[in-house]
């Protein structure tokens, strides 16, 4: 099992930026890859951003430039970074966090509520 908590999310007004965190705790040496999901009020779940446990990344093409993925390795867990630059005013979502473990298994966090002001 993989456990994630996120924080960071918050109010921002749009043009500003926000650092989301994930921190997956459990079998993390099963983990392959870890990214981050959004979620804006009427719409579906679309992928935001991802990074492999090799460090690779992949970004939505909405996003880049403007979003950085980044991971930190600990003993026992690992935490991922989702850097919000320049947000627009309907960027308004709920962010998830999700672990992807080899053999095809998702993760999800509780999700973490980010709403731009204009």
């Amino acid at each position: 099992q993989v456990q994630l908590v996120e924080s960071g999310g918050g109010l921002v007004q749009a043009g500003g930026s926000l650092r989301l965190s994930c921190r997956a705790s459990g079998s993390i040496l099963s983990i392959n890859a870890m990214g981050w999901y959004r979620q804006a009020p009427g719409k579906q779940r679309e992928f935001v951003a991802a990074i492999t446990s090799g460090g690779n990344t992949n970004y939505a093409d909405s996003v880049k430039g403007r979003f950085t993925i980044s991971r930190d390795n600990a003993k026992n867990t690992v935490t991922v970074y989702l850097q919000i630059n320049s947000l627009k005013p309907n960027g308004t979502a709920v962010y998830y966090c999700n672990a992807l473990r080899y053999g095809g298994i998702h993760y999800w966090g509780q999700g973490t509520q980010v709403t731009v002001s204009s």
